[in-house]
This record gives structure tokens, C-alpha cells and sequence, in this order.
């Protein structure tokens, strides 16, 4: 209880400084969407009056009060471009953002584990060379380049995913309205898999090299006890703490999603929007989905601390 009470107000403290830090960043940035840079057809009739709306026109320290205080009650304020609640336009993009990234994170971890053991176990033989040079590849393989070619090749060229979008010009109804959205998810979702495999398996890989180093695997080896066991009850309780540490920092890109990736497939989801929010201005929209990101990073890392307490009590000391 006393190690939870220190984290909490950790937390706190973190999504303060976050709040400072982010709130004064977004309003020094030029070309404000107020400002009537991004709309030449603007009065400054009509822009005094969004701001007065907005209360832009109050001092910075007041516009952090109060909007704190409605961060607080989960009010994350009114889209400046849409003129609905934040709240409505991030429930509206968030529940694809959070299945494709749920599917991808899920299929990354089992891919990553299985040729990461793979590889230690077959240390400098044929199938480590190959998985190793796969893993390099997808490492240095850009997301956005492997998004084009993917989409030059599978799309246009073979046609056997759209080219871009969440449905058909007229999607199916039932369950074939289902089946055609992760039709138009799957090639993004592969790419998100193949980009996100490499380092993982080049970092399990490196940890149970040195696991098969130990002298437990030795004597384990010595009394006969087969490979699948020494898997099972030597190597995976021990690569367990990192993996659940590595699962809790992926938590924010569930919900934040991918800009490069959301941007070039046209799928709606949190990465476009925050992209499209970017560039124009729209700052409710920019600070909610900053400040959910930091609540998830600080809250997973906080989760995996806790899990790995449970699992080795002298990480405490």
C-alpha cells in the first residue's frame, strides 16, 4: 500500500508537469486557429467573439484553471473545427484505433516470443541467421515506405485489398458488414505487425541467449529434462518481467494509435485525428488526446510495476 500511495502521487505530479508543460507548448505555437491565419475570410468581429466563446480571451493562468478543472471531471472541452464535445469525437474514432492496435500488439508479442526462443535455441545455426536478418529487416524497414509498397503491390497492382478506407462504397449488412471492415484493416494491420516485430524479437532473443548462460539451464540440461519443459518452466518465467513491462508501455498506443499509418490507409481513427487536429489548430482535440496518452504511459508503467512485484517480490529491494 505504501509502494501504491508513492505511484499515485507519482502520477499526479507527472500529469501536472504534463499539463504545464503541454498547455503553454500548444500556445505558443504559431498560426493559431483563432488567430485568423488558417482563415483569411475571418472578421476580427467574429474571431473576438469565438474567443470570448472559447474564453481565449482570458489570461493564460485562468484558461489553465479552467481547464483543468474540466480535465478533472472528464470534459475535455468543445472541437474548435467540429463544434462537438471532445469526448463525442474521440468515442467516435477511438473504437478502431483500439481494435487494430489490440490485434497488432497481440500478434507482435506471440510472433516476437516464439522466433525470438527460436533463435536463442538454434544459436548461430541456419534458422537464427534467417530470423536475425528478418528481424534487422523489419527494424529498419520505415512504416510509411512499407505502407506504399504494400499498397502499390496488394492493391492496385494484384488488387486483392482496397486501397485505402474502412468499408466498401456499399458495405454489406449483417455480419458481412464485419467482415468487410477487416477486410479493409488487414493490410494495415500487417504492416503494423511486420514494422513492430523486429526489434522485439532481436530483444528476446538477447535475453534468453543470456538466460541459456545460467547455471540452472545447465544442471536442468544435465538431468535430462527435455527442451519444451526448460521452455515452459525455465525460460518463460523469466522472460515474463520484461514482457509484462513492455506490454505496459505499449498501453498508449492502443488508444493514440498510428498518424502515419491512419493518414495513408484514410482510416479514422485516433492517429488521423490527431493529426488532422494538428493542422488545424484545433487545440481541445490536440490537448485531450495528449493528456489521455500520458495518464495510459504513466498507468501502464505503474500497472507493469505492480504485476512485477507480484512476480518477483526483490524487485523491491
Amino acid at each position: 500500500m505504501k509502494y501504491l500511495f508513492r505511484s499515485f502521487l507519482y502520477t499526479v505530479l507527472m500529469l501536472f508537469l504534463i499539463s504545464l508543460i503541454s498547455f503553454g507548448a500548444i500556445h505558443l505555437a504559431p498560426n493559431s486557429f483563432m488567430g485568423g491565419e488558417l482563415n483569411p475570410n475571418m472578421t476580427p468581429e467574429s474571431i473576438a467573439q469565438l474567443r470570448s466563446i472559447y474564453g481565449l480571451d482570458k489570461p493564460l493562468y485562468e484558461q489553465y484553471s479552467d481547464w483543468v478543472h474540466h480535465l478533472v471531471t472528464f470534459n475535455f472541452g468543445i472541437s474548435f473545427v467540429s463544434g462537438e464535445q471532445v469526448n463525442d469525437v474521440v468515442a467516435d474514432r477511438l473504437p478502431v484505433t483500439l481494435w487494430m492496435n489490440l490485434v497488432a500488439l497481440v500478434v507482435t508479442f506471440v510472433i516476437s516470443l516464439w522466433l525470438g526462443i527460436k533463435a536463442a535455441l538454434s544459436y548461430q545455426k541456419k534458422s537464427d541467421v534467417v530470423i536475425g536478418q528478418f528481424a534487422l529487416l523489419s527494424f529498419a524497414m520505415p512504416s510509411y515506405y512499407l505502407a506504399l509498397v504494400a499498397m502499390m503491390v496488394l492493391s492496385v497492382s494484384l488488387g486483392w485489398f482496397p486501397i485505402a478506407g474502412m468499408h466498401s462504397l456499399e458495405p454489406p449488412e449483417g455480419i458481412g458488414y464485419y467482415l468487410d471492415m477487416a477486410w479493409h484493416l488487414s493490410l494495415p494491420i500487417a504492416v503494423m505487425i511486420f514494422v513492430g516485430i523486429g526489434s522485439l524479437v532481436l530483444y528476446i532473443r538477447s535475453l534468453t541467449l543470456e538466460i541459456l548462460k545460467s547455471d540452472y539451464i545447465y544442471f536442468a540440461r544435465s538431468r535430462g529434462i527435455s527442451e519444451k519443459n526448460i521452455i515452459r518452466y525455465y525460460i518463460l518465467p523469466n522472460l515474463l518481467p520484461p514482457i509484462v513491462t513492455m506490454l505496459g508501455l505499449s498501453l498508449p498506443g492502443l488508444i493514440g494509435g498510428s498518424v502515419i499509418l491512419e493518414s495513408i490507409f484514410g482510416i479514422e481513427g485516433m492517429g488521423q485525428l490527431f493529426y488532422q487536429s494538428a493542422m488545424s489548430r484545433d487545440y481541445p482535440v490536440i490537448m485531450g488526446i495528449l493528456m489521455m496518452s500520458a495518464f495510459l504511459t504513466l498507468i501502464g508503467n505503474q500497472i507493469a510495476d505492480t504485476i512485477l512485484l507480484k512476480l518477483n517480490p526483490f524487485v523491491k529491494r
